[in-house]
């Protein structure tokens, strides 16, 4: 059987001819190998000339942040983070910039954060602990953090995650490099990245997907989301924005409303944080609908208004936008379309062009994986590890991902399932929702 099958599909391939292949693949080679192979490695080689062409520019601004020495506000929200809390704050002060004030929020935890968060406060190893009795959500202990800040620059951080020594200095100098930038987004990568299959591919997507992609928009100067794991951001920037709205989706709503003001973001690879992701795939299909969510409610509806030339029209957010709801959304559905296409035009050799599919996708993934570790700022694993998980990507990106999309955006488009979530507060969900937030 396997011989006949393999027999089957060598000859499948000795037919092949390049107007054939052009047609069988075309969603491939068209949207996927030119987009997220070819032009992220143009922009990668541009973007890494330029760190040495701006080698001394950078000295520069690191040398004017040390002798402003600037206060840095470092903003804690969050619900039931007394496990993780202590970690953290070791963390913070083992930090190589020492200028810092350390606020935390407790969002109406019912575990004992406000004991060890009230502790932590006495014994001075933060400045302000502030306990919210009644939940509010993230952005309600983000915005409560910020009216207590005194710093220069807000740095937004998750309880559960740890960072570099350096990466509080190294979020910060890029504000010195452009006096327009208003926010930084750092690098997040996967600490518990050998605790399943779920969390090694999440590791090699952080890897690939997020931390690289995000290299390139920033270069391009379409970044459009600082996470909330790790962000910083100017306070007079924030003033303007009135802080956070409700989320979910907060992260990328907050850096839009920043870009629409005609600031910068930017985001910054050695700025590193790890972060534990979900070990299931139950956990992570609750954590990717509700990020995608976001993309119809923020960009679809919130911000609809980046797509129209108006008076502070920005050609910048536009081409963000546009790319974002093109790579996303369009051809998210469009995948369908291609897979109607071979069912209905080519149902005779589905099984061929489905293997083919794999071995393109798996091969792009490794020389993907190889390649750029000549651009990634480090790794926390060997990347021997990883490869061995290589050949598993192309059934979560190219199947799984792309099936919890699809039914996110659904969710949202015909039912707004977002203000729903139990992530926030119900009453802040209504709230939001009235206010089309």
């Amino acid at each position: 059987m396997f011989d006949e099958l393999l027999d089957n599909y060598l000859r499948f391939l000795e037919s092949l001819t390049v107007d054939h292949f052009i047609r069988l693949f075309w969603f491939y080679i068209f949207f996927e190998f030119m987009r997220y192979f070819l032009l992220e490695f143009l922009v990668l080689n541009i973007w890494k000339l330029s760190k040495i062409w701006n080698k001394k520019k950078y000295a520069k601004a690191k040398k004017e942040f040390h002798f402003e020495y600037p206060l840095v506000s470092i903003i804690i929200p969050g619900k039931n983070e007394g496990k993780h809390l202590f970690k953290l704050i070791q963390s913070l002060n083992e930090q190589t910039y020492k200028n810092t004030e350390i606020i935390v929020v407790d969002d109406g935890s019912d575990d004992d954060t406000p004991t060890i968060g009230r502790d932590l406060e006495r014994a001075g190893l933060i400045d302000v602990f502030i306990r919210n009795e009644v939940r509010g959500g993230k952005a309600s202990g983000a915005n409560t953090a910020l009216r207590f800040t005194k710093g220069k620059f807000i740095v937004h951080l998750d309880a559960d995650c740890s960072y570099d020594r350096d990466a509080i200095e190294k979020i910060i100098i890029p504000f010195y490099l452009d006096k327009d930038v208003a926010g930084v987004g750092g690098n997040v990568m996967v600490r518990n990245y050998d605790e399943s299959l779920v969390t090694s591919l999440q590791a090699i997507e952080y890897y690939d997907t997020i931390s690289i992609g995000r290299v390139v928009t920033s270069y391009l100067g379409i970044y459009r989301i600082i996470s909330g794991a790790f962000g910083a951001f100017r306070a007079d920037a924030l003033e303007q924005v009135k802080g956070w709205d409700i989320g979910p989706g907060l992260d990328g709503d907050i850096t839009v409303k920043l870009r629409k003001l005609g600031y910068k973001i930017k985001f910054e690879q050695e700025a590193v944080c790890l972060t534990s992701v979900p070990n299931t795939v139950k956990k992570l299909t609750r954590q990717r609908l509700r990020w995608d969510k976001s993309l119809i409610r923020f960009r679809i509806r919130k911000h609809k208004d980046v797509l129209i030339p108006n008076q502070a029209f920005s050609f910048l957010n536009f081409f963000a936008f546009l790319e974002n709801i093109t790579y996303n959304l369009v051809l998210n559905f469009k995948w369908y379309v291609y897979l109607a296409d071979m069912l209905i035009n080519y149902r005779s050799m589905i099984v061929n062009i489905l293997i083919t599919n794999i071995l393109l996708y798996t091969f792009t993934n490794f020389f993907k994986f190889v390649v750029y570790s000549l651009y990634r700022a480090r790794s926390n694993a060997s990347y021997t590890y990883f490869l061995v998980y290589i050949p598993c990507m192309v059934f979560y990106f190219g199947y799984y991902l792309r099936v919890v999309r699809t039914i996110a955006y659904i969710q949202e488009f015909f039912f707004k399932q977002s203000y729903k979530d139990p992530w926030n507060p119900e009453k802040t969900s209504v709230h939001a929702q009235r206010m089309n937030l």
